[in-house]
């Protein structure tokens, strides 16, 4: 969600099959209620039109800081206070957090300070903009949300301080749903430890091609190449995420309904996944399907789901290069939210979220020129389309002078849009309660103030999961050469050469922060010399080990120059 591009250079060694007969499921779940539905009908109908359009925006904003004093925070701060948005999505690349030794105190007090935002606001009695009479705004948690996909940098938002997890396909690659479940785990007990309530993951794209040569596949970010294994994987680490953070994480499944065959990055351009709606529900939906209606139980059900700006050249009629992705098209979403597995888990209370609104992808298609982009008119068609929650990242009109001007703008044609169009405030009405019951679930059918806070007393339980990360490391390595049967025979000699190659990255975890380097380019040495030297009963040499960057390896193979030198 919202990534920039990069290239990330990793050997993988990727055994794509249909291992498994594709299958349909018998029961659909019941998502927990709580009567959340009862709950939510009554808030709603307390709320003034203001306070209902706000709760459908999910808005980035720049900075560690959300209160009041600085004119950086206070941006956030008057959005929260008295625009009342639904909630906040946090990214690394908007300077959210601080360097690595001071991630977990900077987060742990920007969460405090967003949900203490909102409940202060309830505390003091506001003027209605249009009619002038006064009320007390709800208190409604606010969803705060990130993408923390695994493997680190670029991957990764949170760097520092909490359990460095592995990529999807290092999961997918052990075959053990259960160390996906014990790895979701550990991502849901150290989010909700944080204080963050809304994960926009996992992917449940299905790779159809395991490498491109112009970088446009997903890379790691995917379960794998089989629709069936993906599905279960994805139940499994669901499944975990809800035990992890005791029910207090919402897990929104992307990229809906799927990119893993599309023909470039949603990230830069809308894409194009040229299938009917046959071949997507037996390839790219079948994930999908597995986690929502035919999920097993109501632990392994995704509770919303991430629509992706890609066009699907033989589902959408009348195909043309103005067809809009469906994250835009209505006929499009309806159809696909009428197919029984998704229409079972919509009426159940499932949400939709909108990919990024102001991503490069979405500008490119409306705006070619650079000068006409209108975010009011894109917010309010990805709404109309289906989508319940609206994500604002880099969300910029023309002739705007910054995102919050934008934001601010979208949101009162909203609210007066909700006033003078009957059928507009029912479609506003609808959102909002599945919004509404979705944040009584996940907090128990009550709205506490304390319940939504970091818990700071629990943050000495951040990145204690490295055992489970070992695990996954073992289970998912290939290996290529000698056989298993030969290890035991073969052991490297004193006079033996080895060379490391490290796929090392320098990275800045804010744009005033240090840099930082990923993992030591002589990590693996260092280990090496440490586990079998001669000082601790083995036998080999410091000496006789070298170490290089990936990236020396990649100048050799290229164009035969950088510093690594490999000897007969």
């Amino acid at each position: 969600m919202g990534h920039k591009r990069f290239y990330h250079c990793t050997t993988l060694i990727l055994v794509i099959g249909l291992l498994f007969p594709i299958t349909t499921g018998v029961a659909a779940p019941v998502l927990p209620s709580h009567d959340s539905s009862v709950l939510a009908q009554a808030l709603l109908e307390r709320l003034t039109p203001e306070e209902k359009v706000g709760q459908l925006f999910l808005v980035t904003f720049t900075g560690p800081e959300a209160g009041a004093s600085s004119s950086a925070s206070g941006l956030i701060y008057d959005l929260i206070v008295n625009h009342h948005i639904g909630g906040v999505v946090l990214e690394a690349d908007n300077n959210n957090f601080m360097g690595l030794d001071q991630t977990i105190p900077t987060l742990i007090s920007l969460v405090d300070q967003i949900q203490r935002n909102e409940y202060n606001a309830s505390l003091l009695p506001q003027e209605n903009p249009v009619t002038n009479e006064p009320f007390t705004p709800a208190f409604i948690p606010l969803f705060v949300a990130i993408s923390q996909d695994g493997d680190g940098y670029p991957y990764d938002q949170i760097l520092g301080g909490v359990t460095q997890l592995p990529s999807q396909m290092s999961l997918g690659a052990t075959w053990l749903p259960e160390l996906a479940q014990e790895t979701g785990k550990i991502m849901g007990k150290e989010l909700s430890i944080l204080g963050i309530n809304l994960y926009l993951g996992p992917s449940l794209d299905v790779l159809e091609l395991p490498y491109s040569e112009d970088g446009s596949d997903l890379g790691v970010r995917t379960f794998g190449g089989d629709p069936f294994w993906v599905g279960q994987m994805a139940g499994a680490y669901i499944a975990g995420l809800h035990q992890g953070s005791n029910g207090s994480l919402v897990a929104a499944g992307k990229h809906f309904p799927g990119f893993g065959g599309s023909d470039r990055l949603p990230e830069d351009e809308v894409a194009t996944v040229r299938k009917t709606l046959e071949q997507l529900k037996q390839f790219e939906l079948f994930p999908f399907f597995t986690v929502t209606g035919n999920a097993p139980d109501a632990e392994s059900t995704v509770d919303a789901l991430v629509t992706a700006h890609v066009r699907y050249q033989g589902f959408q009629e009348n195909f043309r290069s103005t067809t809009k992705p469906v994250s835009f098209d209505p006929q499009a979403f309806s159809n696909l939210m009428a197919l029984p597995e998704l229409s079972t888990w919509r009426s159940s209370g499932g949400v939709m979220i909108s990919d990024s609104l102001g991503s490069r992808a979405v500008r490119r298609f409306y705006d070619p020129t650079g000068q006409t982009f209108n975010g009011r008119a894109i917010a309010l068609e990805a709404f109309l389309a289906g989508n319940d929650l609206l994500y604002l990242d880099n969300f910029i009109s023309s002739g705007d002078p910054d995102a919050y001007t934008t934001i601010i703008r979208t949101l009162d044609s909203f609210a007066r849009k909700y006033r003078e169009d009957d059928a507009f405030a029912q479609r506003v009405d609808a959102s909002v309660l599945r919004i509404l019951a979705l944040k009584f679930r996940m907090n128990n059918g009550r709205f506490s103030f304390n319940a939504t806070l970091p818990d700071a007393a629990q943050a000495s339980q951040l990145g204690l999961g490295r055992q489970v990360v070992f695990d996954v490391a073992r289970q998912s390595a290939t290996l290529i050469s000698p056989l298993p049967s030969e290890l035991d025979t073969i052991t490297p000699g004193q006079n033996d050469q080895i060379v490391f190659l490290t796929d090392t990255r320098i990275y800045l975890p804010c744009s005033i922060c240090v840099q930082e380097q990923s993992i030591a380019i002589d990590a693996l040495e260092q280990a090496t010399v440490r586990l079998y030297s001669p000082q601790v009963g083995g036998n080999i040499l410091a000496r006789n080990l070298k170490s290089y960057a990936f990236e020396e390896l990649t100048l050799l193979l290229d164009t035969g120059t950088g510093q690594l030198q490999i000897e007969q």
